[in-house]
């Protein structure tokens, strides 16, 4: 293989990938290298200039004559004179001789050995700059095409071709995705497998659901409005907080938008995902009936140290603060970082009723703990559910609830 073809072919890759002039000599100098060293053990008398734009390569070899008796003859920088005679007549004891050594001195084996090298670097070298390139990239939305669709995971191409992942377990349950079509998502991370980069994208994150505010509320985009935290049950709800720099601007209402504009096109995005917007505030106990909503609460204890709150509410208000399947009593702990448990305020028309802790000698304490959890803490709140209600709130199990309803039902006959 001609130098010219090797070179010019890197080169061409180089400004495809715009690879910088720098980082494209030094590679082809160590694949040079790399052979001069297999084939004279040695490259520090060696001197490669490359012209990349003509395609030119030069190999000078540098020795120093010394006397055809000399200790040193067979140093790899010396050479006899009377070999170095044969080069030039003239040349004396001391003198440095430059010969150039030519690509076919190095044989065929080693040619196409240097041939593969650069091959090898040239893949390397496009791997390492997807993978730098999708690193910066990373919490940023991106749009891609499915290409293929797996059991665990979406494959996606971007716009240069380069394969992307969509795991099963970073896609909206409700997501159904055809060959061809468009999909929105974040860089989620990058790892290399296997020597390979492998981009990973994610539609579940709390980042992407940020990036769509940034992409629909101008004033987010400009930092007008901080989104402070986002939680998410993706494809089912989720609780954005946030706040204004500017006293001018309502946080929540330039959020949503007229009629809920802004919000439309997200919910849209996120498969119906239902989004409250909220407020941030540093009072604890307004954030925490703020990220209640639309529950209305009645009393609030803090326990700082144990990162608990208690909430108390009308009966009716229960179940709105707990929501379906817990989702927004969940959510409302991870907005405000503590966990939250909810309590029924009694009416005086209630006073008859018992409070669960006082079944502790005959109902086992985790069965409370797990009634209160969701909101049950009277003897009267569980006996006013159906077995289907408990079973479908709670980790109990049938049996469990029946001998529960039992024990609670001796109390009134």
């Amino acid at each position: 293989m001609d130098t010219g073809i090797l070179i010019d072919s890197f080169a061409e890759f180089a400004k495809n990938k715009n690879v910088d002039r720098p980082t494209m000599i030094r590679i082809l100098e160590d694949v040079f290298r790399t052979m001069i060293r297999k084939k004279y053990t040695t490259d520090d008398n060696f001197d490669i200039i490359i012209n990349a734009d003509k395609g030119d390569l030069e190999i000078w070899r540098f020795r120093e004559i010394v006397d055809d008796n000399s200790e040193d003859i067979w140093d790899h920088d010396k050479i006899s004179l009377s070999d170095a005679k044969k080069i030039e007549p003239d040349f004396e004891i001391g003198e440095e001789v430059a010969e150039e050594v030519k690509l076919e001195d190095f044989g065929r084996r080693a040619v196409m050995t240097a041939r593969q090298t650069l091959i090898q670097k040239i893949k390397d070298l496009e791997k390492d700059l997807l993978f730098q390139k999708y690193k910066e990239l990373v919490g940023e939305i991106m749009t891609a095409e499915v290409y293929q669709i797996l059991g665990k995971e979406v494959l996606l191409i971007d716009a240069e071709g380069n394969e992307l992942s969509l795991p099963k377990n970073e896609q909206i349950y409700k997501d159904r995705y055809r060959k061809g079509e468009t999909v929105r998502a974040i860089v989620h991370r990058v790892e290399m497998v296997n020597g390979n980069p492998k981009i990973i994208l994610s539609r579940t994150s709390p980042v992407f659901l940020e990036r769509l505010f940034e992409q629909e509320v101008p004033e987010v985009y400009d930092g007008i409005i901080n989104i402070k935290k986002v939680v998410r049950e993706p494809g089912e709800r989720a609780k954005v907080a946030v706040e204004s720099i500017d006293d001018r601007i309502d946080p929540v209402g330039a959020c949503v938008g007229m009629k809920g504009s802004r919000i439309h096109s997200i919910v849209r995005e996120l498969q119906n995902e239902n989004i409250d917007v909220i407020n941030f505030t540093d009072n604890m106990e307004l954030y925490i009936q703020r990220a209640l909503s639309p529950a209305k609460i009645g009393q609030i204890k803090i326990d700082a140290d144990a990162g608990r709150a208690s909430v108390y509410l009308k009966p009716d208000q229960v179940s709105l603060a707990i929501g379906k399947g817990g989702q927004n009593i969940k959510l409302g702990s991870k907005l405000v970082g503590l966990e939250i448990d909810v309590f029924r305020e009694l009416d005086e028309v209630e006073e008859e009723d018992v409070a669960l802790s006082e079944f502790s000698d005959e109902i086992e304490g985790w069965v409370l703990e797990e009634l209160k959890r969701v909101g049950l803490d009277t003897a009267k709140s569980v006996l006013a559910l159906s077995k289907d209600d408990l079973l479908r709130r709670t980790d109990l199990e049938e049996e469990t609830i029946l001998e529960v309803f039992r024990i609670l039902s001796q109390e009134f006959e």
